[in-house]
């Protein structure tokens, strides 16, 4: 199997594909892929030339903390839960995700999440429930694991603009539901960096991993 990745060597040099030869299982990940090909400390292309060890970011490999998304034959996902036998092809296509400043090869800087949570104070500060708890919802809303795949995919969203995407929807609901004093505040916010910009494609739904049903928070007002 050809395995071809868009590398970059820093934030400020121009990206290069490079091709890889995979013979293993094909019930492995892609992240397994990954770890398979930067094994052996002389790494080398499918033309036989020597290269360095493919950066790319990893915790948990299990699907609950997000570092590992990137785009597998052009679908944002989380590396550890693709896998290879549900590609369709004989090559595999990673590139890094698109809508955020690339640090190296699959690495990027996903920092612009949290800042824009901080430029609207989005915290949940004392616990103030409703007298009727969603809590169905709120779960739901806590399982985000602003990994960037719903801004990644969203045609909206563009790194620095004031339209902070469905990441920002779900924080918005989850501090209006637990903190009475706050809903305001987190209203205004939701106007100005959300509802007014969303155009409703709903494509983040259809690449969460966690299957966020962010259909369900967009009637916040």
């Amino acid at each position: 199997m050809k395995v071809r990745i868009l590398r970059q060597k820093s934030a400020d040099s121009e990206p290069y594909w490079e091709s890889f030869s995979y013979d293993g299982p094909m019930e492995q990940s892609v992240a397994g892929l990954l770890d398979y090909l930067n094994f052996h400390d002389d790494i080398r292309t499918a033309d036989g030339e020597k290269t360095d060890r493919i950066l790319w970011e990893c915790s948990c490999m299990q699907g609950v903390c997000g570092a590992c998304a990137m785009v597998i034959n052009g679908r944002p996902a989380l590396a550890c839960e693709t896998f290879l036998k549900d590609l369709k092809g004989k090559e595999i296509t990673i590139r890094p995700l698109q809508k955020f400043p690339v640090v190296r090869d699959l690495v990027v800087d996903r920092s612009s999440i949290q800042e824009n949570l901080k430029k609207t104070n989005l915290y949940i500060d004392e616990y103030q429930p409703s007298e009727k708890e969603s809590h169905a919802q709120q779960y739901l809303a806590a399982k985000c694991l602003k990994c960037g795949l719903c801004l990644e995919v969203c045609p909206n969203y563009v790194n620095g603009n004031t339209f902070y995407g469905a990441v920002f929807v779900n924080d918005c609901f989850l501090v209006s539901a637990r903190n009475r004093e706050q809903r305001g505040e987190i209203r205004k916010a939701y106007r100005q960096h959300f509802e007014s910009d969303c155009s409703k494609a709903l494509s983040c739904m259809d690449v969460c991993p966690m299957k966020i049903p962010i259909l369900s928070f967009l009637t916040m007002r």
